[in-house]
């Protein structure tokens, strides 16, 4: 967690859509990528995503439902910044000085016009407008067993590769024994366990994603039957063979 006030939210208008106004800074890492240990229970996973185009959020957060998010952010000084500015995904919490956004360096870096990104840094914090966005990614939506599961009494999972304009508020897992589905609790950021998930040897384990439109509030359903294998492993990554969207 970066301790470094949610921004106002004014509308910006550029090119006839709507973006919001705030404000953005960024932390240090030795090698310029993200966080190992961020609040959205990523692991090694966030700190090199999206080639370290990642960052912390605060009113973005909203508990962890915002985890995983994918946003274009552009700073305001035309002299030094580019028109594009730069896409990043949410992997963690943090507070700055009336910032929504703290992005790692590589991220604050590619906010600027070429031969520019000093000129950003020495500000510290730049104003920006930004606006969520779809993530672009070259695998299908996947569930990893975190690694802190242990098989078979205590599962843990996090839903990673999520390209949707979606929010997951909501999983459940199948529960063969009683025919129903089950809500899995939501543990921290992107976490979601139970205890003793029911199995049975040889089937695989089904799950139920309720998702919220980011835009416009629309609720919907994904099921994934035999997502995650009966023998599954803490740390692994299941291929969901879809991509939501």
């Amino acid at each position: 967690m970066f301790v470094v006030v949610a921004a106002a939210t004014s509308l910006c208008l550029a090119d006839d859509t709507a973006y919001i106004c705030s404000r953005a800074t960024y932390y240090g890492s030795p090698d310029c990528y993200g966080n190992p240990t961020g609040a959205c229970g990523y692991g090694e996973y966030g700190r090199t995503l999206y080639n370290g185009e990642v960052n912390g959020v605060s009113r973005l957060y909203k508990n962890g439902t915002g985890c995983g998010a994918c946003y274009q952010v552009r700073c305001k000084i035309p002299a030094e910044c580019s028109d594009e500015g730069t896409e990043v995904v949410v992997t963690d919490y943090g507070e700055g000085d009336n910032t929504d956004f703290i992005l790692s360096t590589r991220a604050y870096a590619n906010l600027a016009k070429p031969n520019m990104a000093a000129h950003l840094f020495a500000y510290g914090v730049v104003d920006v407008d930004f606006r969520r966005i779809p993530c672009r990614y070259d695998y299908n939506f996947k569930i990893k067993v975190h690694e802190r599961s242990y098989f078979p009494k205590y599962l843990a999972i996090l839903p990673i590769y999520q390209s949707l304009m979606y929010d997951i508020t909501q999983l459940q897992i199948w529960q063969e024994d009683c025919k129903e589905w089950r809500e899995m609790r939501k543990v921290y950021g992107a976490v979601w366990d139970m205890q003793n998930p029911w199995m049975e040897l040889g089937v695989a384990i089904s799950l139920r994603i309720q998702l919220i439109g980011a835009v416009k509030g629309d609720v919907k359903w994904a099921q994934l039957a035999g997502v995650i294998p009966s023998n599954w492993k803490p740390g692994v990554a299941y291929d969901a063979a879809i991509q939501l969207n």
